[in-house]
């Protein structure tokens, strides 16, 4: 019998080590919930509420202090937290979920009151963003300007991300995501609005790939490459950064290098790539290029989503907002049922409001 559209989204496949029973991913979203960046019980419910998604992939969580810049949000590099977060492994297996943990360095977007004592804001180069942020103290706050990670610096990070990957394994996670997207650290290296560097982290489209890829081969080493993602997105200008001309070259690179490192999925924002032809053509240049799973991301719904996938696009689709108000999305997709409006203002909040309470159909 074919496989219908319609089939393939709810279609069981084999990512890696391990099998998911559809190809609908739950995105990574900041929630801030995590008070003193220690995730609780709330947390726990929350994604256990999300486990019929095919794969969960957390919220932004920090590698190491230095990492941490919004309110509220987690780490992975205490012992409280790795106890912490396998709570939070164990009630998504315990429904039959998987989960990966995004590491999330955010570089120079952060603020001093939302980290930890001793913190310090490191970036590529000493370049502030535009932007501001929210603070719980003192409320909304300009960005200060970062310190340039010193090449010594930069080897102390790479190996946070790899012991944080090893403390992900520890709590119980199948696997970890690299958030080389939305103009956080990983990004602010290969976008040169953000890296002035003249060393061998700067300049050039490789030299500015070198510290996701050296990232990404310390993570490798630390937990295998069957447990290792990579999130992208070319021509993201998220978090001040700035298009440059050198993206599809870049990006292309990324694809090679990344497909030779043989890494689990490449989790690729595909929304702003889509908005032109040259856009586009690297987007199918991925495709093509990396061998291994393509998880696509950016304004998906479930008709679109399962066009993307018939067309042989992507082999998983990851959904945001969707899955705040309606945790039991892939249900409700399969029934064709309406969606629940989330609550944007409870979005960010510190409770359980607008968190944990949404209902689902049964």
């Amino acid at each position: 019998m074919e496989t219908t559209v319609k089939d393939i989204l709810f279609t069981s496949t084999k990512i890696g080590g391990f099998e998911i029973k559809n190809r609908i991913v739950m995105a990574p979203m900041t929630r801030s919930r995590a008070i003193n960046s220690i995730p609780g019980e709330n947390v726990a419910t929350y994604y256990a509420q999300r486990a019929s998604a095919g794969l969960i992939i957390t919220e932004g969580t920090a590698p190491s202090a230095n990492g941490i810049g919004y309110a509220r949000t987690p780490g992975i590099f205490t012992k409280e937290q790795i106890e912490s977060w396998k709570k939070v492994t164990k009630a998504v297996h315990d429904k039959g979920g998987k989960i990966v943990v995004q590491l999330m360095h955010v570089g120079r977007i952060a603020h001093p009151a939302n980290m930890l004592p001793g913190a310090r804001i490191v970036a590529p180069s000493a370049v502030a963003s535009k932007g501001e942020m929210w603070t719980d103290t003192l409320g909304m706050q300009p960005m200060p300007q970062p310190s340039e990670l010193t090449a010594e610096e930069i080897k102390q990070t790479i190996a946070e991300f790899a012991q944080a990957a090893k403390n992900a394994i520890q709590a119980g996670f199948d696997g970890v995501e690299l958030h080389g997207a939305n103009g956080y650290l990983i990004e602010q290296f290969i976008n040169p609005t953000a890296n002035k560097r003249t060393d061998a982290y700067g300049s050039s489209a490789e030299n500015r790939s070198r510290f996701l890829l050296e990232t990404t081969k310390a993570v490798i080493a630390a937990i295998g490459k069957d447990k290792v993602g990579i999130r992208l997105s070319p021509y993201n200008t998220f978090n001040d950064l700035e298009l440059y001309p050198e993206t599809a070259e870049t990006y292309k690179y990324l694809a090679e290098e990344l497909n030779k490192l043989d890494i689990l999925y490449l989790h690729l924002i595909d929304v702003l790539a889509n908005a032109s032809e040259e856009g586009r053509s690297l987007v199918s240049t991925i495709r093509s290029t990396f061998k291994n799973t393509l998880i696509l991301a950016g304004g998906y719904d479930k008709a679109s989503a399962e066009q993307a996938l018939e067309e042989g696009r992507g082999d998983l689709v990851s959904f945001g907002r969707f899955f705040i108000s309606n945790p039991d999305l892939p249900e409700r997709f399969r029934k064709n049922a309406p969606l629940a409006e989330g609550n944007q203002q409870l979005f960010y909040a510190a409770g359980d409001e607008g968190y944990t309470d949404y209902t689902s159909l049964n």
